[in-house]
């Protein structure tokens, strides 16, 4: 949460690699609350923290309103695994065709079996 707060206020960092940090869906809450108004953050590294679908929606509905974020980086995340569907991956989806913005997600997987790539 005290990162997510640092980057409700910051102008500058232009790159974040958040990796194996295991923040989980509460983790990806309060990041998608920073997302909503941070305006500097290009690149998001996210791999491997257990988001799971829940944290994907929270994700998607920031990306929906967020500016400046073009490349968000996602496998190894339990999104649609845990009860075998895609429910993350399409939360995501929507955030990327109604955002204001063309991003790419990289390399997001749902297991092993890559979704689509950037």
């Amino acid at each position: 949460a005290h990162l997510a707060d640092a980057l409700l206020v910051n102008t500058s960092l232009k790159k974040l690699n958040l990796a194996r940090n295991n923040i989980g869906p509460e983790g990806a809450a309060h990041l998608a609350d920073a997302l909503r108004v941070n305006t500097s953050l290009k690149e998001l590294n996210l791999r491997l923290n257990n988001i799971r679908d829940e944290g994907a929606a929270h994700l998607a509905d920031a990306l929906r309103v967020n500016t400046s974020l073009k490349e968000l980086d996602l496998p190894g995340n339990n999104i649609g695994e845990m009860l075998n569907l895609d429910e993350g991956a399409a939360h995501l989806a929507g955030g990327i065709i109604l955002g204001p913005k063309v991003r790419h997600i990289l390399r997001m997987r749902c297991g092993s079996t890559p979704r689509w790539g950037g």
